[in-house]
């Protein structure tokens, strides 16, 4: 597949793929070099970011000792979002914008940053960084979101606990959505969450979904050449 090549990219990046366990340190590295190269020649780049591991292990060690709710497991996640936002606001430093966005809904400091880079965290309970990503979609003027997680695409079934699961090219949002469903919770696998996935249909959004950690087909969907991924519009 190929896309319309532009110089302005929205990524959501999965918190996977920074912390998958720890920081991933491999990862970490080649993504700032790839950014960095494009960067350098004029394109720019808003970064939103997820949890990761390090959400998980706060709720886990919470819910180890007693029940937690479910807003205290988001605020759990929101924290570990904006950790992890201002750590890549920090290898990017060079070229981004000083503040951390953590309200889709307050964007003084965005409409008027010079810097080719902005980064985003969570926001508030009941709201994923999808989500997140989705609003400043349509806040500033994006009609594509690229979502970079820790698998090829969208599939039928979960392709690590299913060798003959199938990769799907395109979906519209109708076929995406009775995959994924309606509702949303703290902590959920989901390509693209279903909240966002709602907003991003009714905005008439594309949403291409592909595997963060394969920097070269990442590289290709930059370049408007050919990329393995799903595009779900």
């Amino acid at each position: 597949m190929k896309h319309d090549q532009s110089k302005r990219f929205l990524i959501s990046v999965g918190g996977s793929l920074v912390v998958p366990d720890g920081i991933d340190t491999n990862f970490v590295q080649r993504f700032h070099a790839c950014i960095a190269a494009r960067v350098r020649e004029g394109y720019s780049f808003i970064l939103v970011v997820g949890g990761g591991k390090t959400a998980r292990n706060y709720i886990d060690a919470a819910s180890a000792v007693h029940a937690i709710e479910d807003d205290d497991q988001d605020w759990l996640g929101i924290h570990a979002t904006r950790m992890n936002a201002h750590f890549l606001r920090t290898i990017f430093r060079e070229w981004a914008h000083p503040k951390i966005n953590t309200n889709p809904h307050d964007l003084e400091d965005f409409y008027q940053a010079k810097e080719p880079i902005l980064v985003a965290g969570g926001w508030r309970p009941g709201f994923s960084t999808d989500y997140i990503a989705t609003v400043l979609a349509k806040y500033l003027d994006f009609t594509t979101i690229l979502n970079l997680s820790n698998t090829d695409g969208v599939y039928d079934v979960d392709p690590r606990k299913n060798s003959e699961a199938k990769r799907f090219d395109r979906l519209n949002w109708r076929e995406f959505r009775a995959l994924v469903g309606d509702t949303w919770s703290p902590g959920m696998n989901a390509p693209f969450d279903p909240v966002a996935s709602k907003l991003a249909e009714e905005e008439g959004f594309a949403v291409v979904v592909m595997n963060g950690s394969d920097i070269d087909n990442l590289e290709r969907y930059f370049l408007g050449k050919d990329f393995v991924g799903t595009t779900i519009r």
